[in-house]
């Protein structure tokens, strides 16, 4: 039996976060391009400037209604029409609307990108916005709304922004609307918040794949350069406030055997000087299953299948007035509610005393940083984080440079960031469960005052 030569591993080639060439169309969209070959699946990223603070009173949820319904016919297709020309394109689109802006995600075969992109800029230019497909998009909404009341994590989120936030502040209400607010909404108002905030002036369009053959410049003024609109007014945009005091609000849920955990407070945005050595540090507390949180409250404890620490951007701005919601989640049985509590302040408290070490760091930044060409494998990787990008204010290289500052980040630096993060006095937790059989263990822990809510 003849065996073939064992393969040998080759040299490492060096990895950077793909750099993006940027222009500009004649009708003021900003385009971000980024050729990667052998990415045969084209993905397209548009930033449309249309916040949710931008919802007039009494509609939150209008955005994410209008979003949906980019894709509900324009004045050249029927919705069932353009559904059809963009399984015929084997493309997908999607939209969501967040406290940012909306988003639209298009990804489409590299042979049939100016086809798809003609579709886009259509559902851009001139969405239909039919009564009907309105009045159906509402109702589906309604229907999600009690499915999301139910869902703990989901409960505990409402809850956390409700608390976090000012009744008066868009971020303390559910992002895509109430029942109450979402049923004011139909044909009318999905208009009259499409024309005033949707143009290209303020939009920005991001597109990474496999562009060889293709001349971009020709099918992006085909399609989106077609895309009219005027400018717009500078919009004020609030400050972001939050009371962060010690507390915990227990959301009643009678006989439930599980118990669900969000613990969080506010802190800075991508444009703090802090967010590395937090982003590193906060991974070392609760980031992955080696991590602090899960090896005491996983391993050795066995309250949970898991439990995770995370920041998530909420609104960024260079001037220092965004913010990040930094958060501890998981769920643990009923009966372990209160140990488990006392077992993560008492995992904060050590850290603040004894700091990280040296291995946990190391192993940090490989997971962070050694990874990342994985994490990138996709033009819809690339281009979601340059999205994020634009839509955060942020340089297009930040995240080469991202990856460049973990490296550099110590262990001191790390640890002081994890705590800042998450000061034990300082911390709002919500917890979803039987309160009857919870509320005790908790107001014996001492960790802040306790309310009780109707789930």
């Amino acid at each position: 039996m003849k065996f073939h030569p064992q393969p040998q591993g080759g040299t490492a080639r060096p990895w950077a976060f793909p750099a993006p060439e940027r222009g500009t169309l004649p009708n003021g969209l900003t385009v971000l391009h980024c050729h990667r070959p052998g990415q045969q699946v084209v993905a397209v990223e548009v930033n449309l400037d249309a916040p949710l603070d931008a919802e007039p009173a009494g509609l939150d949820g209008v955005a994410t209604i209008m979003a949906r319904a980019l894709s509900e016919g324009t004045d050249k297709h029927t919705a069932e029409e353009f559904a059809a020309e963009l399984e015929r394109c084997g493309a997908t689109l999607d939209a969501h609307a967040d406290h940012s802006g909306v988003r639209v995600s298009l990804e489409v075969p590299a042979s049939r990108l100016p086809k798809a992109l003609g579709l886009l800029a259509d559902a851009l230019r001139a969405p239909a916005f039919p009564d009907s497909e309105i009045e159906r998009l509402v109702a589906n909404r309604l229907d999600e709304i009690p499915h999301e009341q139910a869902n703990p994590a989901r409960r505990a989120a409402k809850e956390l922004s409700k608390e976090l936030f000012p009744a008066d502040a868009r971020m303390s209400r559910p992002r895509q609307g109430t029942e109450e607010t979402v049923e004011r909404v139909d044909a009318a108002a999905v208009r009259a918040f499409y024309e005033a905030h949707v143009r290209p002036a303020t939009a920005t369009a991001v597109v990474v794949g496999d562009l060889t053959g293709i001349d971009l410049d020709t099918v992006l003024a085909d399609s989106l350069g077609a895309w009219t609109g005027g400018t717009a007014k500078p919009r004020s945009v609030p400050p972001v406030t939050a009371d962060d005091t010690g507390r915990v609000v227990i959301v009643d849920r009678p006989g439930a055997v599980q118990t669900q955990l969000l613990i969080g407070r506010i802190g800075p945005d991508r444009h703090d000087r802090i967010w590395p050595a937090q982003v590193l540090g906060v991974y070392c507390l609760g980031g992955t299953l080696t991590s602090r949180l899960d090896r005491v409250l996983r391993e050795e404890k066995g309250y949970t299948y898991g439990v995770r620490a995370f920041g998530q951007v909420l609104r960024s701005a260079p001037d220092g007035t965004g913010a990040s919601l930094l958060a501890i989640s998981g769920s643990v049985d009923t009966a372990s509610t209160g140990p488990a509590l006392e077992d993560t302040w008492t995992v904060l408290r050590t850290l603040a005393a004894e700091g990280l070490t040296d291995a946990e760091r190391d192993v940090a930044v490989q997971n962070l940083v050694g990874v990342a060409p994985l994490k990138y494998e996709t033009s819809a990787a690339v281009a979601g984080t340059l999205a994020d990008q634009v839509e955060q204010q942020l340089p297009d290289d930040y995240q080469a440079q991202l990856y460049a500052r973990l490296a550099e980040t110590g262990t001191v630096e790390a640890t002081a960031a994890a705590v800042s993060a998450f000061p034990g006095g300082r911390l709002v937790t919500v917890l979803v469960g039987d309160a009857s059989a919870i509320e005790e263990p908790v107001r014996a822990l001492g960790i802040g005052e306790v309310k009780v809510v109707s789930g």
